[in-house]
């Protein structure tokens, strides 16, 4: 054998064992743990929201509208998992969103200022108000510009934020009325002390919430305002009372018989339910 050949042949295999040894080595180091960036964003808040949205469609369906979304549209969409929706959260998480600009207010800013909206635009004295809808694609520019905490203007017609309070109501993610006191509910629709008892018991913010809806509706069933806009208190109370309470049955025989109680609840509730105590509570 030659000695030379046999030392090269040697070496070679010393070099590839030790980069052989040394991709081993490389394997079996520890992965560095995971380290948010700072200004980063855990997939798994982008994957928290984006389920909750689309279970939101799978109920409601998708935006509805002629329109295409526009730029300003887009640009609030991609950026609201960071800034949550007033729309579709929980009573006590809106709250929350409002503290810091309006730390003194009991009410929700969106519910006030929409209802505000509606009477500013004469809603007491239009023909079918709550019953007939606004224009869906103003309806969306509205929301829009509320998500952003801004004084709604150029508004006209009082349909469009009437069908936004509505919305507001029918998208929290609890209902006014809480699910724990839906049978007490259906249980006293006919008695008023009950369902005035019902209210009390509620916690506080919803409490204070119902008790501003009442109020706002009590002004439209004055007999003035019921003689134009066609709207007794049985209309309001059914096209308001499936915005307070939500029937968890799957029951079509339940649900339907269900509705019925829950208009009459309401009812009862705008007829005697005493909210002079909400008088300049915002």
């Amino acid at each position: 054998m030659d000695p030379v050949n046999d030392t090269k042949v040697t070496q070679h295999i010393k070099e590839l064992l030790e980069r052989n040894t040394k991709k081993k080595s490389k394997l079996r180091k520890k992965p560095k743990p995971y380290v948010e960036e700072p200004d980063g964003v855990a997939i798994s808040t982008y994957a928290k929201y984006c389920y909750h949205k689309l279970q939101k469609a799978a109920l409601t369906g998708a935006k509805k509208g002629l329109k295409k979304p526009n730029v300003e549209e887009i640009r609030h969409a991609k950026n609201a998992v960071f800034s949550p929706s007033m729309f579709g959260s929980a009573l006590q998480e809106v709250m929350g969103m409002q503290r810091e600009r309006y730390p003194e207010r009991q009410l929700p800013w969106v519910q006030t200022r929409l209802s505000e909206e509606v009477l500013a635009l004469n809603g007491d004295q239009t023909e079918g108000i709550f019953r007939v809808p606004g224009d869906i694609d103003e309806v969306n520019a509205l929301k829009l510009q509320v998500d952003q905490w801004k004084v709604p203007t150029g508004l006209e017609d009082p349909h469009v934020p009437a069908s936004l309070l509505k919305l507001w109501y029918r998208e929290l993610e609890e209902p006014l009325i809480p699910h724990e006191f839906y049978e007490q509910c259906i249980a006293h629709y006919d008695s008023p002390e009950a369902a005035v008892a019902v209210v009390h018991a509620l916690p506080r913010i919803n409490r204070m919430v119902l008790c501003y809806l009442i109020r706002f509706l009590q002004v439209f069933v004055q007999p003035a305002n019921v003689a134009v806009t066609k709207m007794d208190v049985s209309n309001l109370a059914m096209v308001m009372a499936p915005n307070c309470l939500r029937c968890q049955s799957d029951d079509p025989r339940v649900i339907f018989e269900n509705t019925r109680k829950e208009m009459s609840f309401l009812r009862v509730l705008i007829q005697h339910l005493d909210t002079s105590f909400m008088e300049g509570v915002l």
